[in-house]
């Protein structure tokens, strides 16, 4: 399951996540990668390090953890129980809550001018946290069983 959410993160913040259309003449597609990048290159640092922070990082962070739980040396690891705990309890909505906050703020903000068309790529990176979040779940539910 951690390898499916491993390709599922790869492919949702690579492939288009939404074209914005304005005036019919100008047409932008956006993943979640080329949209972090926008912000970076438009200034919005703030912004760039939250989403990027949110979405990218600490999603591709949380799976290296889980991986490293999985193996036998680190099955021995306090430090890595007490992060998979930390992540399980304080980042299960973090990922979902910006890219729904995102998607609502370029909705809310380009109203009747522009038009925004969802592709693929929202719901496959959609899939991959909620897939991210039950290997979690599952994986701490695991270790409090081991008596760990």
């Amino acid at each position: 399951m951690l390898l499916g959410a491993s390709v599922l993160l790869s492919v949702g913040l690579a492939a288009p996540m939404m074209t914005i259309s304005q005036f019919v003449l100008v047409k932008n597609s956006f993943s979640i990668l080329s949209g972090v990048l926008e912000l970076f290159y438009n200034g919005q640092f703030l912004l760039f390090l939250v989403v990027a922070g949110f979405s990218i990082f600490l999603p591709i962070l949380k799976i290296g953890v889980l991986f490293a739980l999985m193996t036998r040396k680190a099955q021995r690891s306090e430090n890595l129980n007490r992060y998979l705990h930390l992540m399980h309890e304080y980042g299960r909505w973090a990922m979902l809550d910006v890219m729904v906050v995102a998607v609502l703020i370029v909705a809310v903000k380009l109203g009747a001018i522009v038009s925004v068309e969802i592709h693929y790529g929202l719901f496959v990176f959609g899939a991959a946290v909620l897939l991210i979040m039950l290997v979690t779940r599952r994986v701490v539910h695991l270790t409090e069983g081991s008596g760990r």
